[in-house]
This record gives C-alpha cells, structure tokens and sequence, in this order.
C-alpha cells in the first residue's frame, strides 16, 4: 500500500512558478531631466484570473485551470511590480510610495484596471486594460486610455509567460511615453493599440 502511495503522489508534477517581472534587460530611454514620481496604486484584475493557478482558453473556447503553472505572487502584485519595472527602468519614473524623499512639486497618480488578461492555448496572451495618468496639482493635465495587446505563443507555458511579459512590458511603454510628455509639458494622446 506504501509503495501504491509513494508512486501515486510521485506521478504529481512539482508546480512551476512564472513572473511577469523581465527576465532580460531593455535599453532606456532618454533619463528625464527631473525625477518623475508616480503614485501606481492597487492594479484591479478580473476575478477569473485572480489566482495563483493559471486559466487558460483551450481550442474549443472552454476555460481550464494549470494547477502546475502558478505566478509566484498574486497576479495584481505581478502586474504592479512589473509595470512599476518598467516605468523605472525604461522611463526613469520613481515610485512616490517607496522614494527615500517625498516628491516635491508634481507627481502622477497612475491608476490601471486590467478589463482582460487571457492566456489563449495556441494563440497566445492577451491584455486589455484601462489606465489614467493624474496632476497631484489642481487643474493639472489628466489622460485617461485604453489598450489592447496581443503576443502570439504556442502552446507551451514558458513561451506564454513570455508572451504575458511582453504584453506588460508595452503597456508599460504606452504608458511611460506619455507619462513623459505629461510631465515635460508635451501633448500626450493614447497610444495605439495592437
């Protein structure tokens, strides 16, 4: 009976963890000329999704749960600290809430609702989100977006966590571009989706 157990418990998997955190380096952009603090609250994600566990779309349009592939933190956490990631690395923007100085003079509440965040068997991942950039000065210049992201990956989990990286990395772009023309005094608009 012992040995049925141990046979039977050894044919499980271990689980794999994925982030959304870039596992190679992006070139930056140019540093801004002051630092630009950004105040990125709570990211909200679809309650389906909300899991460690991954749910993915199968061919026959039937969602199903991969107990064995999990993010390594709560997905809303994953995707703050990847586009916090981003927003630093690529755009030079500081995080007002961890900073070692309180932000003097203007700062950008940055909000972002993820309306869609599919893995898609075979076809690949997918992010649909709504996000807004705010003035912490009164009357200051508000961007309110959306946009949609596909990255095309097989099947196989490790191409499809890239391809959920790649997605968060350009959202992090749209967002960084006009964070930068925000704050240097440009004319932002939304970015184009694709």
């Amino acid at each position: 009976m012992a040995a049925l157990l141990a046979v039977d418990c050894s044919s499980i998997p271990p689980a794999r963890f994925h982030s959304l955190l870039p596992t190679e380096l992006q070139p930056a952009a140019a540093p801004p000329a002051a630092p630009v603090f950004v105040e990125l609250g709570p990211i909200n994600v679809p309650p389906s999704v909300d899991q460690p566990q991954w749910v993915i779309r199968t061919a026959d349009d039937s969602l199903r749960v991969l107990e064995q592939e999990r993010w390594v933190a709560p997905l809303r956490d994953e995707l703050r600290a990847a586009l916090m990631e981003g927003l630093a690395r690529r755009w030079g923007a500081t995080d007002s809430r961890t900073a070692a100085m309180p932000p003097k003079g203007t700062s950008w509440r940055l909000r972002v609702d993820v309306l869609r965040f599919e893995t898609v068997a075979g076809s690949g991942a997918w992010l649909h989100a709504s996000w807004s950039l705010a003035s912490n000065q009164a009357g200051g210049p508000a961007l309110n977006c959306q946009t949609q992201l596909r990255e095309a990956a097989g099947t196989e989990p490790l191409a499809l966590a890239a391809a959920h990286r790649r997605t968060v990395a350009r959202l992090a772009d749209q967002i960084g571009a006009q964070l930068k023309a925000l704050s240097t005094g440009q004319a932002a608009a939304c970015g184009d989706a694709g």
